[in-house]
């Protein structure tokens, strides 16, 4: 997924020293891909390169880590009885306020023995601005280079109700999503809003829905159906990459009539969905929210996505 540098800030601005892992190679098997990373403080972590025994040792290794950054090989087999056959390099980096605000904020690039920039990262770096691409995770001559993590998809959820609140819960810790969070007042939220998502607090929402990318995707969900409707409107008129409604039968029936008496093309209204999620997992907030993940984030729905933005 690339650098957490937000990840990376809080944690610092919270626990003072922190420690990033990073896998940097892989040969053979291994529990997590390269650029997967966690971040590690005195009495607890956060993220994960997976594989028990290796997260384990170093997590351990990393509290007592002293040197600013160290480049470590591992055999799964061999040197921690695990399954897998393969093997694991892993940057740990120490990370204080003055080294956060020292990084780059597209592309992170550095060499764990301080050596000098290789020609080769050069050139990498020069592609990535030159094109806007962003490199994938490589450790390139003795440099580890990362893209900085952007969230690749727009996700509004309108309605901050218990599924509202389950969806949150279930969505906000996934690295590509930016939530927006919108219902009609700040009482409606909860407390504790994780820092990937924005509340949007607003009287009239539906006159939101000209502000959010139109290659966003909703899950509509608050508490009144004339509002649903209304937002079910405004975004068959702004455009959207996905839109969900959560509802029976009976309550999209009603509003596939309405939406067409507002002029809207029977093709058109079939790009809500309704319902959303599995019926089958019952109608407890968090299987709701479980099951519209999963709806969300399967191969197909991403297929479907892409051909909608495509059209």
């Amino acid at each position: 997924m690339g650098f957490d540098l937000e990840a990376l800030r809080e944690a610092v601005n919270t626990h003072g020293r922190v420690v990033r892992v990073v896998i940097t190679v892989i040969k053979g098997s291994s529990p997590r891909e390269v650029g997967a990373a966690m971040l590690v403080w005195e009495g607890g972590q956060s993220g994960t390169i997976g594989g028990g025994t290796l997260e384990y040792q170093a997590a351990q290794a990393a509290r007592s880590q002293a040197a600013p950054a160290r480049l470590t090989h591992h055999a799964l087999g061999p040197d921690m009885g695990q399954c897998c056959g393969g093997a694991v390099s892993l940057l740990s980096e120490v990370y204080d306020h003055k080294a956060v605000n020292a990084l780059d904020d597209t592309v992170i690039a550095r060499s764990p023995t301080g050596s000098d920039m290789p020609l080769s990262v050069k050139r990498l770096l020069a592609e990535a601005r030159g094109q806007g691409i962003a490199p994938e995770p490589q450790l390139l001559d003795g440099w580890m280079v990362e893209p900085v993590h952007q969230p690749t998809r727009n996700f509004w959820i309108w309605g901050a109700g218990h599924v509202g609140r389950a969806l949150v819960d279930v969505l906000a810790p996934l690295p590509d999503l930016a939530i927006t969070w919108v219902d009609t007042g700040p009482e409606r939220f909860p407390d504790n809003i994780p820092a990937s998502v924005t509340p949007v607090p607003a009287a009239k929402p539906a006159e939101l829905v000209r502000h959010a990318p139109q290659d966003a995707e909703h899950l509509v969900l608050t508490y009144s159906h004339n509002l649903d409707l209304e937002l079910c409107n405004r975004l068959l008129t702004r455009g959207f990459g996905f839109a969900g409604l959560i509802g029976s039968a009976t309550k999209w029936a009603r509003f596939r009539s309405r939406l067409a008496a507002l002029g809207h093309s029977p093709e058109r209204i079939s790009r809500i969905t309704c319902p959303i999620g599995d019926p089958a997992l019952g109608k407890h907030p968090q299987m709701i929210a479980v099951g519209v993940a999963a709806q969300l984030l399967r191969p197909a729905r991403q297929s479907e996505l892409k051909k909608d933005l495509s059209a």
